[in-house]
């Protein structure tokens, strides 16, 4: 059975309209980047939560080869950096855009405490993203059109999204992190998977081993 699709629609749009703002501000007052960031997070875990396929499919996944999953959840978020490493340093060389463009994605730290940056993103934002780009919306996109063309709707829409910003070089990212990560989950079928990527991936390269010139 295939899940509505007026739902899908209307959660998407609200992501829209969620995360552009976001992009745009960075935030309002006290409520900063990250903790807006993390309340979206909390809505569309919510959200998706309603869908009852997205629940049992994801605790079935959770029951089962978690150490295999924990691994390749590992050894994915180390490829994904050494791609990015080597992508920091050709843009840089390549686009005088570049280095100013993966600066100011790391301005999105300051002025915030790095414990609180650590947390949110470790246990809220980055679990919280792929249990909506991917398990719940790609997967629903692709009930309705079919497992490629669901995997690149997602994508793009992840993307889209990251146009507030105005910051090429963070869109960008955005759509080669949606690729990526749509890719392990259309191939794995696995959101915990892709999930240990995720929230590895944020970590070190916000807060452990930063992209520099």
């Amino acid at each position: 059975m295939k899940p509505n699709s007026l739902y899908t629609g209307a959660v998407a749009l609200l992501a829209v309209a969620l995360f552009v703002p976001l992009f745009i501000t960075h935030g309002i007052g006290a409520f900063d980047f990250w903790w807006w960031m993390g309340a979206n997070a909390a809505v569309f875990i919510g959200l998706s939560l309603l869908d009852r396929e997205y629940r049992l499919t994801l605790l079935a996944d959770l029951r089962h080869g978690l150490g295999w999953k924990l691994g390749a959840g590992l050894g994915s978020a180390a490829l994904l950096y050494a791609v990015f490493f080597v992508g920091n340093i050709v843009s840089r060389k390549l686009f005088a855009f570049a280095g100013q463009g993966i600066e100011n994605v790391y301005q999105f730290k300051e002025g915030a405490s790095l414990l609180r940056v650590s947390l949110l993103m470790g246990l809220l934002i980055g679990p919280g993203e792929e249990l909506f780009w991917r398990h719940f919306l790609q997967r629903r996109l692709s009930a309705h059109w079919g497992p490629w063309v669901g995997f690149f709707a997602a994508t793009a829409l992840y993307a889209l999204v990251h146009l507030g910003s105005g910051n090429p070089m963070l869109v960008l990212a955005a759509a080669l992190c949606g690729l990526y990560w749509g890719l392990l989950y259309l191939l794995t079928r696995s959101v915990a998977l892709v999930l240990i990527s995720h929230v590895v991936w944020d970590l070190v390269v916000f807060l452990v081993a930063p992209y520099s010139a």
